[in-house]
C-alpha cells in the first residue's frame, strides 16, 4: 500500500506480530452539527474513546442502540470524519489522509454494513456489485476479477447462477451475504463488521460464523465486530468493548468481562441476556428512563443519570434506596423538561399563563413520594424545589436538586481504572480507592425481576 502521508519506516504487514496493535484509537470524538449555522451543542456521537486492536483478534462492541457503536465503525474506516482525536492504522494516521489516500488504504480495511438494503445499489447485479472494488483497484486481468468474483459466491455460500442477479431479487439475510463477499474481494485485514449477522436466521448466523472464524485463521484477518447480540458476543469475541452514550465504559477480555463484570453499565446489560431454562430464576437490573440526548450528554459519568449504583453524598449513604429511587426519578423529571423544545405557539400560550409545564406536579409527587416515607431532611428540600416551580423559575429548582443531592458521579468525568486480572479497565469512581466495587450493590434494592 502506497501512501504520501508519513508512515513509520518499513511498517509493513509482516512487522506486525499477532498480539501487537494493527488499529490504535486515541482520544477519538465524531461530532455532528458543531459550528453550524444555527449553532446549539453538538452531537457527541463517540466523545473521546480509547483503545487498540491488536492483529488476529476479534473486539467485539456493544452496547444499547444509539450509543455510537455504527458511527465509531464509520469513524475508523473514513466515512466518517473525525472532529477529534486519531486512528492509525500500521502506524498512519488515517484520520490525516486525503481522498485518494483513505481509498488505497480499503484494500486492507473493509466493512460489513448493518443494513444490506441499504448498502447495496439495486441497479448493478450481484457480479458487478462484489466485483467493483476489484474494478476500481485494477486487481489483475477482467477473467481474474470474474472468477474470484464465483469463488466469493461460493465462499459465502450463494450459487454460481446468482451473479447475473440484482439485490431486489434476494432476501435480507442474502443480501447480507453478498455484502460479506464483497468486503471479502481484495483479501483485508481488517475487516469492520456492523451487526453482520443479524438479518438471518439462527442456523444461517451459525454458518456465517463459524464461515468468518475459518476465514480469520486461514488469513490472519482482524475483526471489529459490531453486534447487539451478546450471546453472539461471547461466542466469537476475544475482548469486548461496552459503549454508552459515546464513550467506553468497560473493555477486556471477553469471558472475564461476561463472568466477572466490573462496570454497573455491563452489569446491567449483561443482566438483560435471557436466559433459556426457564427454571433458572436469574434477576435483572432495569434501568430507569432512557439514555441522555447526545448533544446534552451528563458532565460527569455518562451512566450517571440511570446508574442503579452512583454514590450518594455522604449525609445520605443511609436513606432507604426507595427515597433514593423516588429523589433520582424526580430530578430527571425536571432535568428531561428543561429540554423540551416547544413550538411558538405554545411558548405564546405559556408566556399568557394559557399554559404549564409543569400542570402535572401534583401528579409526579404523588407518583414518586406517595408510598414512601420521607425523611424531614428531605422533604424540605423537595418542599423547595417544588417552591421555586411553582414561582416560575424551574432550572432555579433543578440547580437546588443538584447541589443537594448530586455526587461525584455528576459533577466528575470518571478516569479508567484497571480492574480484574487481566490488562481489563473500567470507566466509574467506584474503582477508586475508599469505595465498593460496583458489583458489590448488586442487591434485591437494585435488582428486579
Amino acid at each position: 500500500m502506497s501512501l504520501d502521508a508519513p508512515t513509520p519506516a518499513g511498517v509493513t504487514e509482516a512487522d506486525i506480530a499477532d498480539g501487537e496493535p494493527l488499529v490504535e484509537v486515541d482520544d477519538l470524538k465524531t461530532y455532528y452539527g458543531e459550528g453550524g449555522l444555527l449553532g446549539g451543542a453538538p452531537v457527541k456521537a463517540v466523545d473521546g474513546v480509547n483503545f487498540d486492536i491488536k492483529k488476529g483478534e476479534t473486539l467485539g462492541l456493544v452496547g444499547e442502540s444509539g450509543c455510537g457503536k455504527s458511527t465509531l465503525g464509520r469513524t475508523l474506516i473514513g466515512l466518517e470524519q473525525a472532529t477529534g482525536g486519531s486512528v492509525r492504522y500500521k502506524g498512519t494516521d488515517i484520520t490525516q489522509l486525503s481522498k485518494t489516500q483513505l481509498n488505497e488504504m480499503r484494500q486492507d480495511v473493509q466493512m460489513v454494513f448493518q443494513d444490506p438494503e441499504s448498502s447495496l445499489n439495486e441497479r448493478m447485479t450481484v457480479g458487478e456489485i462484489i466485483k467493483e472494488p476489484l474494478d476500481v483497484h485494477d486487481w489483475q486481468t477482467p477473467q481474474d476479477r470474474r472468477n474470484r468474483v464465483r469463488e466469493l459466491l461460493d465462499t459465502v455460500g450463494l450459487q454460481p447462477e446468482h451473479y447475473y442477479r440484482y439485490p431486489f431479487q434476494f432476501s435480507g439475510g442474502q443480501k447480507q451475504r453478498i455484502g460479506i463477499a464483497r468486503a471479502l474481494a481484495l483479501n483485508p485485514d481488517f475487516i469492520i463488521l456492523d451487526e453482520p449477522v443479524s438479518a438471518l436466521d439462527a442456523s444461517v448466523q451459525a454458518k456465517i460464523l463459524n464461515l468468518l472464524n475459518d476465514l480469520q485463521d486461514e488469513f490472519g484477518l482482524t475483526y471489529l465486530f459490531i453486534a447487539h447480540d451478546l450471546a453472539v458476543v461471547e461466542h466469537v469475541c476475544d475482548r469486548v468493548a461496552v459503549m454508552y452514550l459515546g464513550n467506553i465504559m468497560e473493555l477486556g477480555d471477553s469471558q472475564e468481562l461476561f463472568d466477572d463484570p466490573a462496570n454497573p453499565y455491563t452489569l446491567s446489560l449483561l443482566s438483560a441476556i435471557p436466559e433459556p431454562d426457564p427454571s433458572v430464576r436469574k434477576n435483572r437490573i432495569t434501568l430507569r428512563g432512557t439514555p441522555p440526548s447526545p448533544r446534552d450528554p451528563p458532565s460527569g459519568c455518562p451512566f450517571s443519570t440511570r446508574c442503579p449504583m452512583k454514590i450518594r453524598p455522604e449525609e445520605y449513604q443511609d436513606l432507604e434506596p426507595a427515597v433514593w429511587e423516588a429523589i433520582e426519578v424526580f430530578r430527571e423529571v425536571l432535568r428531561e423538561r428543561s429540554k423540551v423544545e416547544y413550538s411558538p405557539t405554545e411558548q405564546v400560550r405559556q408566556l399568557l399563563g394559557m399554559s404549564d409545564p409543569y400542570d402535572d406536579l401534583d401528579d409526579i409527587l404523588a407518583e414518586e413520594f406517595g408510598d414512601v416515607d420521607v425523611p424531614d431532611k428531605v422533604q424540605q428540600h423537595i418542599d423547595e424545589a417544588v417552591s421555586r416551580i411553582r414561582n416560575g423559575d424551574p432550572e432555579s429548582a433543578r440547580e437546588y436538586l443538584r447541589e443537594e443531592f448530586a455526587s461525584e458521579c455528576e459533577a466528575e468525568r470518571p478516569e479508567l481504572h484497571p480492574v480484574g486480572e487481566t490488562d481489563r479497565v473500567s470507566l466509574c469512581h467506584r474503582h477508586k480507592s475508599g469505595y465498593d466495587e460496583p458489583n458489590a450493590f448488586v442487591d434485591e434494592d437494585v435488582l428486579g425481576e
